[in-house]
């Protein structure tokens, strides 16, 4: 008997206005999956993770996490996005009024877990010593490095990143990219990224190519 997917995509779709976003999409991502999702920009591949993590609704179809649909009450759907998920934003959602350390701890903090690995998280990502900054002293490439923090620190079981390297040198983006996949292989984690960016597509196990037609595998790794 096959195991229970972490994610279940079944005859997905998604309308704004008269405009179809996604019809009839269909993918299942395996415990311990690493997939990265390219394909043209405006053919729905942010609105798809927004979707899988609860923070809008399909207009037909079924998402299922660990074999449970996902919950359509706000409050169900929080409680799952704080358990289950690490969503790295492309705009960040860094909170302004809190210190680095208190952004990347409150995961911890709301999945009562201990708050010791948010200062090891925010070394990971090379902002040791900036622990007490605020959001404003920070630049754009650094603050995306926070938002990766705070999205792996509860070790979640299913990751999603919306562009994680969009404001990174390619040296950073290199760090964070190879942190991102030590994070999912040692936590046993599945994780989709969505990128324009051919070096942060190859970091992942699978590359999908996301078009009208839906999900189609390009390239395996070995």
């Amino acid at each position: 008997m096959n195991p229970t997917p972490v994610l279940e995509l079944i005859n997905i779709s998604k309308s704004y206005s008269d405009r179809v976003v996604l019809s009839d999409l269909s993918y299942r991502l395996a415990a311990g999956e690493y997939v990265a999702i390219m394909g043209d920009s405006g053919v729905g591949k942010s609105t798809l993770l927004n979707l899988i993590a609860g923070l809008d609704s399909p207009d037909q179809g079924e998402i299922r996490i660990d074999g449970k649909n996902l919950p359509v009450e706000d409050e169900a759907a929080t409680i799952l996005r704080r358990q289950y998920l690490g969503f790295i934003f492309q705009a960040f959602h860094v909170l302004p009024h809190l210190t680095l350390l208190q952004n990347v701890s409150l995961p911890l903090l709301l999945n009562h877990q201990p708050l010791e690995r948010a200062s090891a998280m925010l070394t990971a990502v090379g902002l040791q010593g900036r622990e007490q900054d605020f959001p404003h002293q920070l630049s754009g490439g650094e603050l995306q490095r926070v938002a990766v923090a705070r999205a792996l620190v509860h070790r979640p079981r299913l990751i999603l990143a919306d562009e994680p390297t969009g404001n990174l040198d390619q040296e950073t983006a290199k760090d964070i990219l190879q942190l991102i996949r030590t994070e999912i292989k040692a936590n046993g984690a599945s994780a989709i990224i969505v990128t324009h960016s051919q070096t942060a597509a190859e970091t992942a196990d699978t590359i999908l190519t996301m078009d009208r037609h839906g999900l189609t595998p390009t390239r395996l790794q070995n």
